[in-house]
């Protein structure tokens, strides 16, 4: 490399630098500079890029019903085993039941946050701001006409004191409506834009200039009313299979939704299964997940509305009630949206239209999943369908080929040995 930094180098040449320092074998070099359906341009919006992460599985959920519409094919992209088919089936039972209605918060906003400090009266800066507001927008909403083009753009400030162990500050928030645009780009950019100003007028010093991936200020509902008939089920339960009426599950279920409402330990994990279909529909859309679960694992302790939990499962004489409410803030123009051709596809084949569509599509899919994850773990306990997914990825790297692997599953699970050990004593014994 010489003098030259590794992000200066091309991308042979960083294969090379790599293949060299660490002694790459063939094997690992077939994994490095290959970039499959993103292609090599596209990957450089990352820098220091060698290849793709390829390891996921793009596969299509079936049968979302969202407020009327039913899409026959939903992309994920997830690399645990279980969540499509979990999805599918859900979205089945959910079907049957007249799908989902969803909605998105009214106005729906993503905001930025400029942080003011150094100030010798918090109060006299709060009067100055909100005496400034009108202004204020005419400043952000300059420095995004493409977004003004398309009716969106800065819409309010809000002020507030802040009281922190380096003294007293004030916090602005600038709200903009940002359209079919996550906004991410948008809202910090207004938010520089208008912080020399806030610092003339103020007389403090400002510091952090950026948005707020707490997106409370843009909201997606989802509800479902099922039928208690749909729910019944077979469920192996200990050695015995047994008949469970609707009634009997859809009990279950809203005594699981109390426990995770009740307690924060419960709810991390059930809400973590409600993210496993937001977060592979996210990633198959070009979506920022990280920023997704920031918001979604903050709302609950701040909103309180159905306790720890994102979802909330009740109970009448003849139906079971689910909703849902969580910050989801997505687009689908600009960013990886508009880079990653996977993500086009999967709007092409999803005809999702809009970015609200597309977080109702996903907050309503991740309350299928909630579903489909307590109504196991209710019923027969969630390793019994999982397990036979886990063991087709067990089955897979004990060499286990397409003519192979079902025999191999079968056998692991009659016989309680879902191992690596014992799915290759299987196909030895096949192969004899």
């Amino acid at each position: 490399m010489a003098d030259r930094k590794f992000r200066d180098l091309s991308i042979n040449e960083r294969v090379a630098h790599l293949k060299e320092k660490y002694s790459l074998l063939p094997s690992d070099m077939m994994l490095l500079g290959k970039f499959g359906t993103l292609g090599q341009e596209r990957s450089l919006y990352s820098e220091n890029a060698v290849g793709v992460y390829d390891n996921l599985t793009y596969g299509l959920a079936e049968g979302l019903v969202v407020n009327g519409k039913e899409y026959e094919f939903l992309p994920m992209a997830i690399e645990e085993p279980s969540v499509i088919a979990a999805q599918s089936n859900a979205n089945k039972t959910i079907s049957k039941a007249g799908g989902f209605k969803a909605s998105v918060s009214d106005p729906s906003y993503m905001f930025s946050q400029i942080q003011v400090t150094n100030l010798n009266d918090y109060g006299t800066a709060i009067d100055a701001i909100r005496a400034e507001k009108d202004n204020l927008l005419k400043i952000a909403n300059a420095k995004d006409p493409k977004l003004i083009s398309v009716g969106g753009g800065a819409r309010d400030i809000d002020v507030r004191h802040l009281p922190t162990r380096r003294g007293d500050m004030v916090i602005a928030h600038l709200y903009v409506d940002t359209k079919d645009a996550m906004g991410a780009n948008a809202v910090n950019s207004m938010a520089e834009a208008i912080a020399p100003r806030i610092e003339e007028i103020t007389n403090g010093k400002v510091y952090l200039k950026i948005l707020s991936n707490f997106a409370d200020k843009k909201l997606t509902y989802a509800s479902v009313t099922i039928p208690k008939e749909l729910l019944a089920t077979k469920a192996k339960i200990g050695d015995e299979e047994k008949t469970l009426s609707g009634e009997e599950v859809a009990d279950g279920i809203e005594i699981a939704s109390a426990f995770a409402e009740a307690d924060h330990y419960r709810a991390a994990t059930g809400n973590k299964g409600i993210m496993n279909a937001v977060d592979a529909i996210a990633v198959a859309f070009g979506q920022d997940w990280r920023a997704l679960e920031a918001g979604a694992h903050e709302y609950p302790y701040i909103s309180k509305r159905y306790g720890y939990s994102l979802s909330e499962w009740r109970t009448d004489k003849e139906f079971l009630y689910g909703k849902i409410e969580m910050p989801c803030s997505v687009g689908i123009v600009g960013g990886a949206a508009a880079v990653n051709p996977l993500a086009k596809l999967s709007r092409k084949i999803a005809g999702i239209e809009s970015a609200p569509e597309l977080a109702q599509v996903m907050v309503s899919a991740g309350l299928a999943q909630n579903l489909a994850a307590i109504k196991a773990l209710s019923t027969e306990g969630i390793q019994h369908g999982h397990m036979r997914l886990h063991a087709r990825n067990i089955a897979i790297q004990a060499g286990a080929t397409d003519f192979d692997i079902d025999m191999v599953v079968d056998g692991m699970i009659r016989d309680g040995k879902i191992r690596q050990d014992y799915a290759e004593t299987l196909l030895k014994d096949r192969k004899q």
